[in-house]
């Protein structure tokens, strides 16, 4: 009969993983608007501040993620955002862009984390070890306050996009493709910022040419 020692995972790489150091959460927002760029953020948190009602930002009221994301900006370790523009989301396609705004999130922290975790089951190229965890969002501390950082970082930008382009309503959809959105997309055509390689921009782009 076989030990339970022997069926435990190869100690190296328990130990490998497991490596003592600082763990950075990553998340983006944005990457189904029609509008704008995608953010990415990377938290590193201090244990020794913890923050209370951390959660996924979706499930956040909008109140509640700015409280939040001013006990993380205060209380972690460091906090980094990297975003990448319309012009790279249409080059790129939006995956490659996200994850391009992920790794510029992790390049940006102060402090070097031994290990990053990043929500979903995609992965930027980076020089640490990673790991995708699908739903992080909601399972790991660190991933939820990224989640918070990015939402409220692009929520912010579409604030601020709403004061030069009044018309499109980004104070109220965020980019998103709402029945709104498209009403406006249809009377007004596309502003500098719409992702022209998202299908509803695409076919008002047509229909202007």
């Amino acid at each position: 009969m076989r030990s339970k020692k022997s069926l435990a995972a190869p100690e190296q790489a328990v130990l490998a993983w497991d490596a003592p150091g600082l763990v950075a959460g990553v998340d983006e927002a944005g990457r189904g608007p029609l509008a704008g760029p995608v953010v990415a953020a990377a938290v590193i948190l201090d244990e020794l501040r913890p923050i209370q009602g951390l959660a996924d930002s979706k499930v956040l009221t909008a109140r509640r993620r700015q409280v939040l994301y001013e006990q993380i900006m205060a209380r972690s370790l460091c906090c980094s955002v990297g975003q990448a523009s319309v012009q790279e989301i249409d080059a790129l396609n939006i995956l490659q862009a996200t994850l391009l705004a992920m790794r510029r999130a992790v390049d940006g922290l102060r402090l070097k984390p031994v290990k990053v975790l990043v929500d979903g089951n995609q992965l930027p190229t980076l020089p640490v070890l990673a790991q995708a965890i699908v739903g992080g969002d909601a399972k790991v501390a660190a991933i939820s306050a990224a989640s918070i950082v990015a939402k409220v970082t692009r929520d912010r930008w579409c604030e601020q996009y709403h004061e030069l382009f009044p018309q499109y309503g980004f104070d109220r959809h965020k980019g998103y493709g709402t029945a709104e959105h498209l009403a406006a997309l249809s009377r007004h055509g596309a502003s500098p910022e719409h992702r022209r390689s998202f299908a509803p921009v695409a076919r008002v782009y047509k229909e202007q040419a």
